[in-house]
């Protein structure tokens, strides 16, 4: 059976708002924002004169995942996918990159993240997308005031057979790829990019806050603030970061209420209960962006093992506890406007990414 994007061109709602130019006081770069996807995108170029064909390369882009391995659109290969029951499945190009590297990120991982968490998710009301649950939208069949469904916990991702682009998906399987696809998106936006602008300058992409760079970064590094909170008006830290890529994983972000339980989005597969660890947030520097997305997110249902996965890992990283603390690992810098060190090679990419 083939599962491709071909004729499937509707836009997403967000892909109708344009990006809007943000100020930065320096006349050197420019950087333009708008939403995608579910959160925020961002991108930052050098010179300022690339900043059209950056803005449209990583919309094309966006609008090509969200078509891909949006659950939320029902006209997304991955909705057509989760509703066809299992089968055997020719996935187009995109897909099928997508879901190699979930994949490769719970073999990397040990199951930490797991893309057949999808029903566990669903079990637990994140059904339809954040804005909808979080302004009062109701599910199907459903409202909000009523206690999450029973735990499901992940089939595991081992079941999942990826062969090229031939998918093997068994029945009652549902796919959510929301541990790598933000920083998969940014990793594919910045080679975009710098296709699109003959490899002149430099970019920055952020999706939600996870950032990849590519090409030549300004003096010093890309600046790059590092918060705990959403909406946090004062970061935490800020950062340099020259090449490579950092992810940052929060239970304090998209949280929602059923009945009396307050719940979020990282759920640990094991379980299918939302993760309960000691750390509230997690920031990750990798090579690429799925790799940091990746790992930031099992570091977060590792809990108390979380420290010494890191570290096994060789990546540099910044937690903060649910008590405040901070804990720092693989040279991640103390102090403000230092670079971080990003360490070569990907886990979830055969061969690097494309």
């Amino acid at each position: 059976m083939t599962c491709g994007a071909a004729g499937l061109t509707r836009p997403g709602p967000w892909q109708r708002a344009p990006w809007q130019r943000v100020a930065t006081g320096d006349d050197t770069v420019a950087v333009a924002e708008r939403a995608a996807l579910g959160t925020s995108a961002r991108v930052a170029v050098w010179p300022p004169e690339n900043l059209g064909a950056a803005c449209a390369a990583t919309g094309d882009v966006l609008a090509a995942l969200d078509l891909q391995a949006s659950r939320f659109r029902p006209d997304s290969e991955l909705s057509w996918l989760n509703e066809a029951g299992g089968g055997l499945f020719m996935l187009g190009d995109g897909l099928a990159e997508a879901v190699g590297v979930a994949l490769a990120a719970a073999r990397w991982t040990g199951g930490l993240t797991d893309p057949t968490v999808g029903a566990a998710l669903v079990s637990l009301g994140y059904d339809r997308d954040f804005a909808a649950i979080s302004q009062g939208g109701k599910p199907p069949g459903g409202h909000d005031g009523e206690p999450p469904g029973a735990p499901v916990a992940a089939p595991g991702w081992p079941l999942v057979r990826l062969d090229g682009p031939l998918l093997r998906l068994p029945p009652g399987i549902r796919l959510d790829l929301g541990a790598t696809a933000k920083g998969l998106g940014s990793d594919r936006a910045v080679r975009a990019v710098m296709s699109a602008t003959g490899h002149r300058g430099g970019i920055l992409v952020s999706l939600g806050g996870d950032i990849a760079v590519a090409g030549t970064p300004p003096r010093d590094g890309w600046p790059v603030a590092v918060a705990e909170e959403p909406d946090q008006a004062v970061p935490s830290q800020l950062i340099r970061l020259a090449a490579g890529a950092v992810a940052t994983s929060s239970v304090s972000a998209r949280r929602w209420r059923r009945g009396d339980a307050v719940l979020h989005h990282i759920v640990d597969p094991r379980t299918g209960r939302p993760a309960a660890g000691p750390w509230r947030t997690v920031t990750v520097a990798a090579a690429t962006c799925a790799d940091a997305n990746a790992a930031s997110t099992a570091a977060i249902v590792a809990g108390g093992r979380a420290q010494d996965w890191l570290t096994a890992a060789g990546l540099p990283a910044r937690m903060t506890g649910h008590d405040g603390r901070v804990c720092r690992l693989g040279g991640w810098p103390a102090g403000d406007g230092r670079p971080v060190p990003v360490p070569p090679g990907s886990r979830v990419y055969a061969g690097g990414p494309r």
